[in-house]
């Protein structure tokens, strides 16, 4: 029996709404499982909140006059970074006599039923008393076990006679941005604040330490939350609040909670301990990138090794490129302090380095990171370099002296063309030329030399001395 045309269109009209509705609640179900937003945090937040302490400390400052807006314990000025990030601890206490305790507010948690809590080391830092205040109104005096001032995390400790509420603390490393987060502190001191946003960004540099990896969120947090948790919606804490945007709203910064889970075996010993590798870096940019033959921005470039160090013993050179940490990329410059530094002192690291475009394997032993005379010549006219916009002078015992500088050799800039390549790619009057592509310099004529077999490149890589400091600067050779 044939069917008539009409109904055969019908069929297949409605076999394809069929498919299309079914592959579209395939997708929207697949949606939702990968990122489920509850219909209330209620639950969550009624299990979470008794491991939430309310942190009171207190210390006795000697200053004179009125405070205003000075931070504790600072008369006359505030710290330049509280002065663009607020460290949101409540602080009163606005006039003194000549000795009058100042008092601050604070979050904290309790990471263990025996009564550890992890907090922010500016919440406690220098407090003579420190007393914590759980859900239940009870009352403890705290004892600080360890504090890191470098990543501004503290523990602390208080006895109870029973077992206490805690949290877990989950893996930081698995957020994404768009994730939903909750806070839950004490801003302006009102105990058990709870607020909800996302993970509005990851490995935030805000200035506030050498090993700045901060969860940027908008979850709502204020004076009084600092040092208090960041949770996921699985009820893990995987940020502790540390610092706001004062003059911003919606833009806060959460320290990782992995940071902490690496320190805390040390913190519980009262004492901190890192690696040292003994380099000075700087960025890998794309012009540096390009001339050290590497088809992408990575990794962190040596511009000094340090005399005696580890890695002068394992034989790193300045120009190496450090991709990788024990087989971990360093996609960023900042991430390679903070690798080295959560390894212990002694421990042994293999680091993959790039050096004269040829990969390597650098295995070095990390140690602890706490612990004039001769005649000016000047160039003449024809030393002038070409387009570049130039001009050098030896470096002198004389001069070496006069800035400060133990060097041997090296030529100095002293003048620039304003227009030039030279000035466009960041030199400046006063940089000391220590090599020239993979060339080390040690007068005027070898520097020339070196410029001329670098016009064969589309590039000329110089390392310079700055001051105390030693960096990269690649000068361009192309059309301008």
């Amino acid at each position: 029996m044939m069917l008539r045309p009409c109904f055969k269109s019908k069929c297949i009209t409605w076999m394809s709404i069929v498919v299309i509705a079914c592959v579209s609640i395939f997708l929207f179900s697949n949606l939702v499982s990968a990122a489920p937003m509850p219909p209330t945090f209620a639950p969550l937040v009624s299990k979470l909140t008794p491991a939430v302490v309310n942190i009171n400390t207190e210390k006795h400052v000697k200053y004179r006059g009125r405070r205003g807006l000075d931070a504790p314990g600072r008369p006359g000025g505030r710290d330049p970074f509280e002065e663009f990030f607020g460290h949101f601890f409540d602080q009163y206490d606005r006039y003194s006599r000549s000795q009058r305790p100042v008092k601050s507010l604070g979050s904290g948690f309790i990471i263990s039923a025996d009564g550890y809590i992890l907090t922010n080391n500016h919440v406690v830092q220098d407090a003579d008393e420190i007393k914590i205040t759980l859900s239940d109104k009870k009352v403890y005096n705290a004892r600080l076990i360890g504090r890191d001032e470098k990543t501004d995390l503290a523990v602390l400790k208080i006895d109870a006679d029973h077992d206490l509420p805690f949290v877990e603390l989950g893996d930081s490393s698995k957020l994404k941005v768009g994730d939903w987060l909750i806070a839950i502190g004490n801003p302006f001191g009102l105990a058990r604040t709870v607020t909800a946003g996302i993970v509005s960004a990851r490995g935030r540099v805000i200035g506030s330490g050498p090993y700045d990896d901060f969860i940027q969120t908008d979850a709502s947090i204020n004076p009084g939350n600092s040092g208090g948790p960041l949770f996921n919606v699985n009820g893990e804490v995987v940020g502790i609040n540390t610092a706001i945007v004062a003059s911003g709203q919606g833009i806060g910064f959460a320290i990782p909670v992995n940071m902490a889970k690496d320190l805390l075996p040390q913190l519980k010993t009262g004492k901190v301990s890192r690696g040292r590798l003994g380099v000075h870096i700087q960025d890998v940019t794309p012009e540096l990138a390009a001339s050290f033959g590497l088809d992408k921005k990575q990794g962190a470039v040596i511009s000094e090794v340090i005399e005696e160090s580890p890695a002068e013993r394992a034989g790193l050179k300045v120009g190496d490129i450090i991709l990788a940490v024990d087989g971990k990329p360093v996609a960023e410059m900042h991430i390679l302090p903070r690798m080295i530094a959560a390894k212990k002192p002694g421990t042994k690291v293999t680091l993959k380095v790039l050096r004269l475009g040829e990969m390597q394997q650098v295995n070095v032993v990390l140690d602890d990171l706490e612990g004039g005379s001769g005649t000016e010549f000047s160039q003449s006219a024809d030393d002038r370099l070409e387009g570049l916009g130039l001009t050098v002078r030896q470096l002198t015992p004389e001069l070496a002296a006069r800035q400060r500088l133990a060097l041997e050799h090296g030529v100095i800039i002293s003048r620039l063309d304003p227009d030039g390549r030279a000035a466009d790619a960041g030199l400046q009057v006063g940089d000391i030329v220590l090599m020239v592509n993979n060339l080390k310099i040690s007068t005027v004529k070898n520097f020339k030399q070196a410029l001329q077999e670098g016009r064969k490149l589309p590039y000329l890589r110089f390392l310079v001395q700055r001051q105390q400091n030693r960096l990269f600067v690649v000068v361009n050779l192309g059309k301008k």
